[in-house]
């Protein structure tokens, strides 16, 4: 029996029969062998297409890796250097970002349209804080602690005045409430312009300077502002 390219042949003096000589074609044999792997018993447990994914993402960035390691100096070290240096300029961006948008808030107008008295707005106040609604409480609890500075003559009343400016003509009739006066504005601004969601301490924050405020003694009248500050 002699090997010809693909078969085997087996010369015709064996069969003595005068007959072809017999060969054995290897392609049946392949798909045979595609036939038997094609079982699901072999790819129980062969990756899904996700895992598949997922392995070849990070080979991708691996790839990348050598190869910025490969061109930068001090190799891999080099590379963490820099990323560990993009990830601080990042931080440091969005850092200055909500600094200038806080620093940029608009400060709002303390009231609208439709004048109320300090209780209705402090009833109103806390009918927000039950539902929970702390914006809504911040917001009517800045505008009864104005009011109610109005209503005790102490502040001339403005329609058009914004919490900023409510909070530093307070400051000049009721010395001693700086800080919280202008906590108190900043809130009411950030919660009205700025896109920020107030919680319950600074409601209750708030609340505290209103009823501080409501037992305060002016220092000296003759420093209030007869308009606008």
């Amino acid at each position: 029996m002699t090997w010809r390219g693909d078969v085997w042949a087996v010369p015709a003096a064996a069969h003595g029969d005068g007959e072809p000589p017999a060969s054995w074609d290897r392609d049946p044999a392949r798909g045979a062998a595609r036939r038997e792997l094609s079982d699901p018993r072999y790819h129980e447990h062969d990756p899904n297409l996700l895992q598949r994914a997922w392995a070849a993402f990070w080979d991708w960035i691996q790839d990348l890796f050598d190869a910025a390691a490969g061109a930068t100096p001090g190799g891999g070290d080099g590379v963490a250097m820099i990323v560990l240096a993009l990830i601080a300029l990042v931080i440091a961006f969005r850092l200055r970002l909500g600094r200038t948008a806080r620093a940029s808030t608009p400060s709002a107008e303390v009231f609208d349209a439709h004048p109320r008295t300090a209780a209705e707005h402090r009833a109103q106040a806390e009918a927000y804080a039950l539902d929970h609604d702390w914006n809504g409480a911040v917001q009517e609890t800045m505008r009864a602690l104005v009011r109610s500075l109005e209503e005790r003559g102490l502040l001339s009343p403005h329609p058009g005045r914004t919490a900023d400016e409510a909070a530093a003509a307070a400051d000049l009739v009721l010395p001693g409430h700086s800080d919280a006066l202008r906590d108190a504005a900043r809130a009411f601004d950030e919660t009205t312009y700025g896109g920020r969601t107030a919680d319950h301490t600074t409601y209750r924050r708030l609340t505290a300077l209103d009823a501080a405020l409501r037992r305060a003694k002016p220092a000296d009248t003759t420093r209030a502002p007869t308009g606008r500050p």
